[in-house]
């Protein structure tokens, strides 16, 4: 990633800052303590939790970090530093239960951090969440939470198995979790329209006072592990969208929180293409066919979500 910004010239518009450790309260506001305990416990070690996802020796430590980044970038969007962060952090976290590691994440990075935003006093806060693969941990976390929307675009069916349409939350949540299941073979126009045409409506609609996302690169068309075809042009529409959100209440206010994405040449142009955006660049909105393949989902989409969200029916 670091090359990626290097390359476009980017380091010098940037203020590059060390991580901090999050602390185990900033943890418990989304996982067991117990949980807490058996991933500190993996340091100096190697620990299987699973067939996906194994600790080694130098994990925890660098997990504590990825977790107390965000929560430090939180901090300083709401304190007014700076108005958007990108936390180029490793491991990721989307996936990361409550009281379970998986899917290569140990605390949940993004959710810890939109933990800390609702500590602070904020009654609305946006995750999205475009990662080629669903954030089941994010989701569990704020599930019956009318606070916190999360939104997810995934590729569907594919691992870890949620994220289904009709996973909307429970309770006074109900509405406030959208999910958006794509099929493979997704690309840049696909993926404009739908978040052009549902996930901007629904984003400008609950007008978040802080907006996270979670940037998987793993939809990237170069990817070995997914079957999407995003380029870097997609990834900065995705994050002008994001941008525009988070223009009402939030004041600008944005966390971009590094996720998953398996191909390094990938991950390199689409940062850049991403942190040149929130650095100030422009972008030129991509334009979509007029119909196609893509019609029956994004009515599908509104089928399930106008009730609701009444703005997704004009």
């Amino acid at each position: 990633m670091r090359r990626g910004l290097r390359e476009a010239a980017l380091e010098p518009k940037l203020q590059i800052l060390g991580p901090r450790d999050a602390t185990a309260a900033e943890l418990r506001r989304v996982h067991t303590e117990a949980h807490v305990a058996r991933v500190a416990a993996t340091a100096g070690r190697t620990v299987r939790f699973d067939p996906d996802t194994q600790a080694g020796a130098r994990t925890y430590p660098a997990a504590l970090k990825a977790a107390g980044a965000v929560v430090d970038a939180v901090e300083r969007v709401l304190g007014r530093e700076a108005d958007r962060v990108f936390c180029a952090v490793r491991p990721p976290g989307h996936h990361a239960e409550a009281d379970r590691a998986m899917g290569f994440c140990y605390f949940n990075n993004v959710a810890v951090g939109a933990a800390h935003a609702l500590a602070r006093g904020l009654e609305r806060v946006m995750v999205v969440d475009w990662d080629v693969h669903h954030g089941n941990g994010t989701q569990h976390s704020f599930y019956d939470d009318p606070r916190v929307l999360y939104l997810s675009s995934h590729e569907f069916p594919f691992y870890p198995g949620t994220g289904a349409l009709d996973e909307v939350g429970e309770g006074a949540g109900r509405g406030f979790t959208v999910n958006l299941p794509m099929p493979a073979g997704m690309g840049d126009t696909e993926y404009a329209r739908v978040y052009r045409q549902v996930v901007e409506p629904i984003g400008r609609a609950f007008d978040p006072q802080v907006l996270l996302v979670s940037v998987g690169f793993d939809p990237h068309v170069s990817d070995p592990l997914a079957g999407m075809r995003v380029t870097e042009r997609g990834f900065a529409e995705l994050a002008d969208v994001c941008l525009s959100i988070a223009a009402g209440a939030a004041g600008s206010r944005a966390v971009f929180v590094l996720e998953g994405g398996y191909d390094l040449e990938g991950i390199a142009r689409s940062s850049a293409a991403v942190v040149g955006l929130l650095a100030g660049g422009t972008h030129e909105p991509l334009a979509w066919p007029a119909s196609g393949p893509i019609d029956r989902l994004v009515e599908a989409y509104r089928k399930q979500l106008a009730p609701y969200w009444p703005v997704l029916r004009s």
